[in-house]
């Protein structure tokens, strides 16, 4: 192995176990918290979870194995399925990540009438339709032999081994892009653009409200003065920053792995066997990156996981004291 196929093995193994562990955490918050569990975007993020989960012990050790065997890891079958697996997972995370993105828009945008249109069964009947759209590309394309070891990114996944097949690949390829990443991409940018402009208008009423409140009060302390003016600095900038973060995070993880199989159809442009490597560790990245988006830099779950560590803590100290008292009982009847 080269130097560059270690550093991309050492990626893909930091990918897979922080991957792991994050959203096993966010799965946890999921289970012990009843006030998450109640929440509507908690159906949608649960989901997200796990497709990361299963992105994390399928795909990734997979292409580790495909990244230091230089050759497919298993026999066709279980390529096939992971194939088919990966597809479906990418698919679906991204149309659960526009899910989320339409919540928070009905949420800001109609706050009066969200509970009568975002409801336990619309969100259910949302996640039946990305279970849908997510499997109809796998299945058609595994019928049509169309899954299977891709050498320019060591995984298993979408991959043409027929020529006379090129022009029918190119259309699916383009299709399945088109109405999976392209279409999360706009439903996120409407979305979170109109709720930025929900968030600003309201800060801008804030911000005049506070101004007049300084204006009056004319022997305010200069320190607090200028908190408040930091504070109005900080609002403004927090709901842009969030939504960036948003936006930003989708567009990096897949956007260059989406163009590098786009850029693959033509035969006229050769990719580097390292940046399609490169490019799917990107894509695998967003399994990372989505436990602490949507869910643990969140208060409710900071305070949730928080919560469990400090009653293992707890737990352990009181089973600690009680072997202790149960060491010196022992110690007592043997002295007398």
């Amino acid at each position: 192995m080269s130097i560059w196929e270690l550093i991309l093995a050492f990626v893909v193994v930091v990918l897979m176990l922080v991957a792991l562990l994050a959203n096993v955490l966010v799965l946890l918050c999921f289970l012990y918290s009843a006030d998450i569990r109640k929440q509507v975007p908690g159906l949608f993020i649960l989901n997200l979870t796990f497709c990361n989960l299963l992105m994390s012990v399928s795909s990734m050790p997979l292409t580790l194995a495909g990244i230091i065997y230089k050759s497919q890891p298993g026999g066709d079958q279980i390529c096939h399925a992971v194939g088919f697996l990966e597809t479906f997972l990418t698919t679906n995370s991204m149309l659960s990540m526009a899910a989320l993105s339409i919540d928070r828009w009905i949420a800001v945008v109609f706050p009066l009438s969200y509970h009568s249109k975002m409801r336990y069964r619309d969100a259910a009947l949302i996640l039946s339709y990305t279970w849908l759209h997510s499997a109809s590309f796998p299945i058609v394309a595994a019928s049509l032999s169309w899954v299977g070891f891709h050498h320019l990114y060591a995984s298993c996944t979408l991959y043409n081994k027929r020529p006379e097949d090129r022009t029918q690949f190119v259309i699916f390829t383009g299709v399945f892009h088109a109405l999976s990443f392209l279409l999360s991409l706009i439903i996120l940018c409407f979305t979170y653009l109109k709720v930025l402009k929900v968030a600003r208008f309201h800060c801008k009423r804030i911000d005049v409200i506070t101004m007049q409140t300084l204006v009056l009060l004319v022997d305010i302390h200069p320190s607090v003065r200028e908190r408040c003016l930091e504070e109005q600095k900080r609002r403004r900038q927090r709901a842009t920053k969030k939504i960036s973060t948003f936006i930003g995070t989708f567009i990096l993880c897949f956007a260059p792995y989406v163009i590098t199989r786009l850029v693959e159809l033509s035969s006229v442009v050769h990719i580097n066997s390292h940046w399609g490597i490169i490019s799917k560790c990107l894509a695998y990245s967003k399994a990372v990156s989505d436990p602490f988006v949507y869910s643990l830099l969140r208060h409710q779950y900071k305070k949730t996981w928080k919560d469990i560590i400090n009653k293992m803590l707890k737990r352990s100290s009181i089973n600690s004291s009680a072997l202790t008292e149960s060491h010196n009982r022992n110690i007592s009847q043997l002295n007398e």
